[in-house]
């Protein structure tokens, strides 16, 4: 039964994990576009509490809770590789997270370089990740 409950709070932290991930890169297209004062203050505001206050918390009970699952069953899971290359994901994928972090800081110092369709081609980075990550998961496919 540990092993349902814990799966269930790894699903609900990637979902608002993800969720962060789609959604700070699209906060960046709209924040490249603003031209006035208050809209990016407003969206710095936006940024950093999307990243604080959901991604980071959603990102680390998603390890957590993943971490714990594959201790309950360790050489089950590493005997495959599917996991390694899930696990390969994931590790790429906080590396994204952190991209995105660093951005946050530099939209806050008003030190922007790119355009708003860098983000949107930026925003679609995180889509590639889900659908690999979850056919991997669900299929197992070696």
């Amino acid at each position: 039964m540990l092993y349902l409950w814990l799966k269930a709070f790894h699903i609900i932290s990637i979902v608002c994990w993800f969720a962060g991930l789609f959604y700070l890169p699209r906060l960046f297209v709209y924040h490249a576009q603003s031209e006035d004062s208050v809209s990016k203050e407003r969206f710095s505001l936006m940024e950093r509490k999307l990243y604080r206050g959901i991604m980071g918390p959603a990102m680390i009970a998603t390890l957590i809770f993943g971490g714990w699952l594959i201790s309950l069953n360790p050489s089950g899971y590493f005997s495959q590789g599917w996991m390694h290359v899930k696990l390969t994901l994931v590790i790429l994928l906080i590396g994204y997270h952190h991209m995105c972090g660093a951005q946050v800081k530099r939209f806050a110092r008003g030190e922007n370089k790119r355009s708003h369709v860098f983000y949107r081609w930026f925003n679609e980075v995180p889509v590639v990740f889900l659908l690999a990550i979850v056919i991997l998961a669900v299929v197992k496919p070696f």
